[in-house]
């Protein structure tokens, strides 16, 4: 959530208006992120988001707008993107539909192809308690379950192929352990992808990106309620295990030094598992996934930190951060658990 592309108000407003939102009232840029140009847009008829895709094109976005507009009429709290009035769906079963079709929920603002979704109530809790990675426990294992008939097949954008693709791009800006850690992690996981237990795990549509600053909460009474999550950019079909690993490496995680947090990670997992048991795959190759989803981040951010774009409100993450957490899951990769019982009975695969 940068400012890449600036957008004027009359330019806004006039989207607003054809989408029938009634007139804008305010446009405010949103700081943060890396990815793609946002702002808040304040209409007659509510608050949304505008997001204009910087990287992404009218080919892979009707996955995701789709996929967050079949979540959303399944009951999932997930921001539910605007459709443009003059633009009819596609007609067919989704498989077929051509990747250059029509998209009614796919805009173009400022030269730049865009969506407009509702703005979600709450706020993000950046320290979250075992009562948070709770509720985000049970909400990630609800949002697998209601993709399961998502007909649409997209792979993340973000996976295996782009890590062997971006590794060496980054290799040279790193130190002689740091290139040592990358290769060999990036050498395990290639292993583990061609594993027959890699190839029994559940899979279906993923967020691939949940951490605690994608997700919304309220507060009812002492307890946090999740009100949504959002960003689905980086969404694809891959493992579950994996969508549940990324939330791991982050909710359950010290940010000061990338330890696990046993607490919070056997609340996450408990709850996931009230609604979606792991299979027994899952549940051996979790301490593999665990490093998987290290990497991957490990990797975008050490791209986005040295091969940076100019934005006029840019914030680079820190791509230390997840190397720590990578040596701290390759340093304990056989116990991240406190309590087995966590995880939950075992599924068969």
């Amino acid at each position: 959530m940068a400012v890449f592309t600036e957008v004027g108000f009359d330019e806004a407003d006039a989207l607003v208006q054809r989408v029938g939102l009634g007139s804008l009232t305010t446009l405010r840029g949103i700081e943060g992120g890396i990815e793609n140009t946002n702002y808040f847009a304040s209409t007659a008829s509510g608050e949304f988001v505008l997001t204009l895709f910087e990287r992404l094109g009218p080919e892979q976005l009707p996955y995701y707008l789709c996929l967050m507009k079949h979540l959303a009429s399944r009951g999932i709290p997930v921001p539910e993107p605007v459709a443009d009035p003059a633009i009819a769906p596609p007609s067919g079963h989704a498989l077929s539909i051509p990747a250059n079709a029509p998209c009614e929920f796919l805009h173009r603002v400022a030269g730049k192809p865009a969506a407009l979704v509702q703005r979600l109530e709450g706020k993000s809790e950046l320290a979250p308690t075992a009562a948070h990675c709770a509720e985000l426990g049970r909400l990630l294992a609800r949002m697998h379950q209601a993709a399961r008939d998502f007909p649409r097949i997209q792979p993340n954008l973000r996976g295996l192929a782009w890590w062997n693709d971006t590794a060496p791009v980054v290799l040279p800006y790193l130190e002689a352990p740091q290139a040592a850690l990358l290769k060999s992690e990036l050498a395990y996981q290639n292993h583990i992808a061609e594993s027959s237990a890699y190839a029994a795990l559940p899979r279906g549509p993923v967020h691939a990106d949940l951490f605690r600053d994608n997700a919304m909460f309220a507060t009812e009474g002492d307890s946090p309620h999740l009100t949504g999550v959002f960003d689905f950019y980086f969404a694809g079909t891959d493992t579950w295990l994996f969508d549940l690993a990324v939330c791991l490496n982050d909710w359950a995680i010290d940010l000061p030094t990338g330890r696990h947090d046993a607490l919070r990670a056997d609340a996450l997992l408990a709850a996931y598992g009230t609604v979606r048991p792991l299979t027994g795959a899952e549940r051996a190759l979790l301490p593999a996934m665990l490093r998987a989803a290290a990497l991957r981040f490990w990797i975008s951010r050490l791209w986005d930190f040295h091969l940076p774009r100019e934005a006029s409100m840019l914030k680079a993450h820190d791509p230390t951060h997840f190397e720590r957490v990578l040596r701290e899951r390759s340093r304990a990769p056989a116990a991240p658990f406190s309590s087995s019982a966590a995880l939950g009975e075992p599924q068969a695969a």
